[in-house]
């Protein structure tokens, strides 16, 4: 709307506000009716006038909101001409990948060093961030604790701003069975000792503590805790690390340490049995073999029906931070743009690179649209069971559109469950995740649509247990792909996509320098083919 417009209908307004105080209540009703329908005339065009303007306030503030087109309409027409989904997979499809003969050991590849009698104080630890972020950290935390012969506190969860989820650790995790498991390597309490109860969370939010240690950096290795933490536990008798998350290194570290903190991440960190149980559940009930009444899902009815679950990792934090472009437009950029600005205040490492580039390095995370063209070109059907395993996806119902019409036999944690069921988990988002990990983490298939602590965490807890198919996508093929997605043919695309991806299903990938361990397990905390 022009300027003079509005200015004119806000100087109308300032009149009719004027009279109004002058006339009788009766009058001053009318004036009100008139007054508003006078504000409505103003407003009303600042939401829903300019629809072609992308610069305008209303495309800007509802961008998100806005129905993106599909960005590869050729590919998604060749997949439904074709009808490439109907009942057809390769016959190899679900087999599990050659683990190449790794294995979990039968036993410590190094044994520990035994428990000495006494304890040098105890560690704290305040762990930040989601599900993922917060399980390395307790494991790094174990580690740190075996290093400097320590008493580790049972890790304190920080309340994450974005989730709101105030769970402990004893609300996700099987507190027993982690003390159990452990307590012959170290020395884990539930609490402080009464002499030592001041030193909590709140003691250490007001004001500067000589037994904080906040400068600890990222990936330090095990002699910055010895030269730095160990002094303090001698003198105070405690020492509380805070930040701690990806503060202890992959390199350089004392004999056994690698495998314990994988023993602490595969066989210590137990959810609690409210999560194993609903888990369980879910599971089984993906297994059944039925589909809709009318069109079962697979021809034997002996064989339980197989699913992939789906990690989908497109909401808006990570749409903002990648600061990539997905197809909604310059009012779809607009709005990512201030939420980034909001969240990071703009600093995030991809605005260093062009649009084109950030594409071209598979640092973009796969949209829906394209997780359900690559799903395709790898062979899964139409009657392929997902699972998602992900928070509210970024552009709503609009942008799983073709996910949903691809793949229509699609569940959720929401549709399989009752409310009873879900209901102890209400308002509680890091143990509805922690029940999304578990039903991955059984799946026949896993696929992550981009690398996070999810995809990173799956696929070496998936490969540590043999637990079959992990895709992980080549992001940088699929952008080259999807980047000439005008100038091929869906079979031309799907032959490449099968190509790349042999040696992505799942096999066995060896930990490189510097590497988490969190990722790949092997070769530190898994018996090769030429182990005895």
């Amino acid at each position: 709307m022009p300027r003079d417009v509005i200015e004119a209908s806000s100087g109308l307004l300032g009149a009719l506000i004027l009279e109004m105080h002058k006339k009788s209540s009766w009058t001053k009703l009318v004036w009100n009716v008139i007054m508003g329908m006078a504000l409505l005339s103003v407003t009303i065009p600042m939401f829903w006038g300019h629809k072609n303007d992308p610069f305008s306030w209303r495309s800007s503030f509802f961008g998100e909101w806005e129905v993106s087109k599909e960005k590869h309409p050729q590919l998604l027409n060749d997949i439904h001409r074709s009808r490439q989904l109907m009942n057809e997979e390769p016959e190899d499809l679900w087999y599990p990948p050659d683990y190449q003969g790794w294995k979990k050991c039968p036993g410590p590849i190094t044994p520990l060093a035994a428990l000495p009698e006494k304890s040098e104080g105890y560690i704290q630890v305040f762990l930040e961030g989601g599900l993922n972020q917060q399980r390395m950290g307790v494991c790094d935390a174990v580690a740190i604790a075996k290093m400097l012969n320590a008493t580790l506190v049972v890790p304190h969860f920080d309340m994450n701003p974005v989730w709101r989820d105030p769970s402990m650790f004893a609300d996700i995790f099987d507190l027993d069975h982690f003390l159990d498991s452990l307590k012959n390597e170290v020395r884990i309490v539930k609490e402080l000792p009464e002499e030592l109860s001041w030193s909590t969370r709140e003691y250490y939010a007001t004001g500067i503590r000589t037994t904080r240690i906040k400068d600890a950096p990222a990936q330090a290795g095990h002699m910055w805790f010895m030269t730095r933490v160990l002094p303090v536990l001698q003198t105070y008798g405690v020492a509380a690390i805070a930040p701690f998350t990806h503060r202890l290194g992959f390199e350089d570290l004392p004999p056994g340490i690698q495998q314990l903190r994988c023993r602490v991440n595969f066989e210590a960190l137990r959810f609690v049995p409210k999560i194993r149980r609903l888990g369980d559940l879910l599971v089984q009930r993906l297994h059944q073999n039925s589909g809709s009444q009318e069109e079962p899902l697979i021809e034997h009815p002996s064989a339980p029906a197989k699913f992939l679950a789906l990690h989908l990792r497109f909401d808006k934090d990570m749409a903002a931070h990648s600061t990539c472009d997905f197809g909604g437009g310059v009012a779809e950029r607009r709005a990512l743009a201030k939420y980034r600005q909001i969240m990071w205040q703009g600093r995030v490492p991809n605005k260093k690179y062009a649009i084109n580039e950030i594409r071209n390095l598979g640092k973009c995370p796969l949209t829906p649209e394209e997780v359900a063209i690559m799903l395709a070109a790898l062979g899964f059907s139409s009657n392929t069971r997902l699972y998602l395993a992900s928070y509210k996806v970024y552009g709503g119902e609009a942008r799983m559109a073709h996910l949903r019409k691809l793949f229509p036999v699609m569940f959720d944690k929401y549709s399989l469950a009752t409310e009873a069921e879900l209901e102890p988990f209400k308002d509680r988002s890091s143990q509805l995740a922690a029940l999304d990990y578990h039903v991955c983490l059984h799946s026949d298939a896993f696929m992550s649509a981009s690398r996070g602590n999810m995809h990173n965490a799956l696929l070496a807890h998936r490969g540590y247990e043999h637990r079959g198919i992990t895709i992980r996508p080549d992001m940088v093929l699929l952008q080259e792909l999807f980047s000439n997605s005008t100038s091929m043919g869906f079979k031309d695309f799907q032959r490449s996509v099968r190509t790349g991806h042999q040696n992505r299903m799942g096999q066995i990938t060896l930990r490189k320098n510097m590497q988490s361990i969190y990722t790949y397990p092997a070769p530190d905390c898994m018996c090769g083919p030429d182990s005895q």
